[in-house]
């Protein structure tokens, strides 16, 4: 039986994976639960001061421009409830359930940090909803990620207290009959806990995080469909050679060409055309170490990133015990800067997979560059039109990902009366890069399908290993390409091939892993 994951220890992306897509179970780390309560009680002297305490922001005042507004002892708790009402104003389609579960568990995570002072039992029935499968419905528009993803947390937490919507098994109820279901009490907040659930960058970085999982794996799928169109356009594997990528050791480089190397062992197709007169392939294969492995790059800084932010404290304003107490400090730890820079440069990156991509498919179906495959691989040229318009359809994807790729980070827009002077706009920057990433994942299954008709055309020539093992894959869940038939849903099957894993898998049964 796998371990719980452990809420309040570090968190990885793959612990984030096995929650928000796995259902792993969490539970709340000892010592994380003993940093909540020595920080509660920092907040409690507060509050117990009565009208007699310091002012704290979150704790005993209003929020944002009313930073300066004093709220009554009578009114603290009443402040948390009506902060959650006031701030769910997100719009726009609701997010996945594996996005709604990564925030959650992030949310839960920034509190048993032990630095926002909210008391254990939030992060416990954070967790209980977990669990118990209650999963907020958050809308996907509405934040500007600046004091934190406001709008978007706000939905979560009003779960939280009894409001709003959730789904539970299958059903959306409002929050108070999901909680019921699920045999949860809805919590009521003390001083500064519902500021402590919205403030922070959780819906960046849950979203974010998923998509840049998806992108690594993308550069893997992008090498094996590359080494596919490689073998059915009869490239040379010569680029590859170690000597030549070390030659400029970028990391991705050398990663994607080792791949290549792997799926091209053992090719009939190569030996049967090792004398031939071409002296040098088109960038779109010759390329794919330098184009393939500056993504790959870009996503592993990408990937720092995340593990610091995914530790991090994103709260405001921050709990810091010492010898004398305690002090409470406000910071600007919730501006989603960090995170918006390096999503839309995810975005940049998987756009590029894409638009190579696309480009190779281009040399598959056109027969002036195919190396003598029939024109757009139709089986009967004229009567048949095979993969036309899969081609015009990966262009209109690559397509709309340069548009896409517009940085989010570039731009601010003040709110809260001018006190949220600049902000992130991450929460684009992670939305646009998870849609660039579906459309690249499809751009690369286009690929894939197109490709595997190229091999059939090769036969009986087997490619190498990899790239046979890859084909063999798809030909067990769709057929070669006989006379013009709807391509949609072979598209589709092979992008839930790469989405679900199975392809690589099969890939790497023959040859072993790949990076």
């Amino acid at each position: 039986m796998t371990a719980a994951i452990l809420v309040g220890a570090p968190l990885t992306l793959d612990h984030l994976l096995r929650v928000a897509r796995q259902g792993a179970t969490v539970t709340l780390d000892p010592a994380a639960r003993a940093r909540m309560v020595r920080a509660r009680a920092a907040v409690e002297t507060i509050t117990d001061g009565g009208e007699d305490a310091p002012c704290v922001y979150g704790v005993n005042t209003g929020f944002g421009a009313l930073a300066e507004t004093r709220i009554s002892p009578t009114n603290v708790r009443r402040l948390q409830h009506n902060l959650l009402r006031s701030h769910s104003c997100g719009v726009g389609s609701a997010l996945p359930t594996d996005a709604v579960r990564a925030m959650m568990l992030l949310r839960a995570h920034v509190l048993a940090l032990g630095y926002s002072g909210a008391r254990p039992i939030v992060a416990e029935t954070l967790l209980m909803m977990l669990d118990r499968g209650v999963h907020p419905v958050i809308p996907s528009q509405g934040s500007v990620g600046a004091s934190g993803d406001l709008a978007p947390l706000a939905h979560l937490a009003c779960v939280l207290i009894g409001e709003g919507n959730a789904e539970h098994r299958g059903e959306t109820l409002d929050g108070a009959e999901a909680m019921r279901r699920a045999g949860i009490t809805p919590l009521a907040l003390e001083a500064k806990e519902g500021l402590s659930l919205i403030n922070g960058t959780q819906f960046i970085l849950a979203v974010g995080g998923l998509a840049l999982h998806d992108a690594f794996e993308l550069a893997t799928h992008a090498d094996i469909a590359g080494a596919m169109s490689l073998e059915a356009l009869k490239g040379t594997g010569h680029p590859f050679e170690e000597r030549v990528v070390a030659a400029r050791p970028h990391p991705g480089a050398l990663t994607c060409a080792a791949n290549l190397r792997v799926l091209l062992t053992g090719s009939e197709i190569a030996e049967s055309h090792k004398n031939c007169g071409k002296v040098q392939d088109p960038y779109s294969l010759r390329c794919m170490p330098q184009v393939h492995g500056a993504s790959r790059d870009a996503f592993a800084w990408a990937l720092e990133v995340f593990a610091r932010e995914m530790n991090s404290v994103t709260d405001n304003p921050l709990v810091f015990i010492n010898s004398d107490g305690a002090d409470i400090v406000s910071g600007g730890n919730f501006h989603g800067q960090p995170l918006a820079l390096a999503l839309d440069l995810v975005a940049i990156a998987a756009a590029e997979l894409a638009n190579i991509s696309e480009r190779r498919v281009e040399q598959l179906v056109n027969p002036a560059l195919s190396s003598g495959l029939p024109p757009f691989l139709a089986p009967h040229t004229g009567l048949d039109s095979g993969f036309m318009i899969a081609q015009v359809t990966s262009a209109s994807l690559v397509s709309e990902n340069k548009v896409l790729c517009h940085p989010a980070s570039v731009d601010s827009i003040p709110s809260s009366a001018g006190r949220e002077d600049h902000v992130s706009m991450g929460a684009t920057s992670a939305t646009k890069a998870s849609r660039v990433i579906a459309n690249a994942r499809m751009s690369i299954a286009i690929e894939t399908l197109v490709a595997a008709q190229g091999l059939d055309m090769r036969l009986p020539l087997r490619a190498g290993r990899g790239v046979a093992a890859a084909h063999d894959a798809i030909r067990v869940v769709v057929a070669t390409l006989l006379s013009d038939r709807a391509l949609a849903p072979d598209m589709r099957t092979i992008e839930a091939m790469i989405r679900n894993g199975s392809l690589r898998r099969g890939v790497e049964a023959a040859v072993g892993p790949l990076a």
